[in-house]
């Protein structure tokens, strides 16, 4: 399942981080990379050690941590703490798949299973070209406005296709859900609208209680953590 959030962060959260990320202190992206990566990722990244990208980071989560199509669609455990990256001049990221495992920093060892990729853009599609992110099996080429996020499975084959004007800024994070599979995270995240959109309509409704009741039994039988 691939969703979109509009509107994660606020316009004024944008400009605030825009105004920073174009003063940051960027290295290059390849250094983060595993061994096949390294052959494909062109770009570059704020260090996880900067205390701008952590700054920026906890604005992301605790944006998240209030969006409530966030919180139903990926049902979160725990998150790798958002890491920022710029594309320009030709830059670009090939096709790979994200490592299954992450190491969650400064956590004391504790690590997440990949169930979830985000990624939240910075640059307003008009300020470059190229730079779409390419989902394969979803067959879409993905390109949104300053403040708004896309959630995608993490198994997904995908790229950043080549910048060619402007620059591409973004932030990208990978979420543990406590639903592992992504078929039975939608079947939760559609039930869930459901309901939602009865109560709005039908506030009384004598089935509210029994849809919601299934959900929470479902959310029992196959939670995860």
């Amino acid at each position: 399942m691939l969703i979109q959030i509009p509107n994660l962060l606020t316009p004024q959260q944008v400009v605030y981080a825009r105004q920073k990320l174009d003063a940051a202190n960027w290295t290059d992206g390849a250094a983060t990379a595993g061994s096949l990566a390294k052959r494909v990722k062109r770009n570059r990244q704020i260090d996880q050690t900067d205390p701008l990208g952590r700054e920026l980071g906890q604005m992301i989560l605790g944006a998240l941590g209030g969006n409530s199509t966030f919180i139903s669609v990926a049902l979160p455990l725990r998150a790798v703490p958002p890491k920022f990256n710029r594309y320009e001049a030709g830059e670009h990221y090939g096709a790979h798949i994200d490592n299954a495992i992450m190491d969650i920093p400064d956590s004391g060892g504790m690590r997440l299973r990949a169930d979830l990729s985000m990624t939240v853009f910075f640059s307003q599609p008009e300020e470059y070209d190229g730079g779409e992110l390419r989902v394969f099996d979803a067959n879409v080429a993905i390109k949104l406005p300053a403040g708004h996020a896309i959630l995608y499975p993490a198994t997904s084959l995908h790229e950043v296709t080549p910048v060619t004007r402007g620059a591409r800024i973004s932030s990208f994070l990978w979420i543990q859900s406590l639903i592992r599979d992504d078929a039975r995270r939608t079947m939760l995240f559609e039930l869930d609208q459901s309901i939602y959109s009865l109560k709005a309509a039908l506030p009384d409704h004598p089935s509210i209680a029994g849809f919601t009741n299934h959900y929470h039994k479902l959310l029992q039988r196959w939670t995860e953590t």
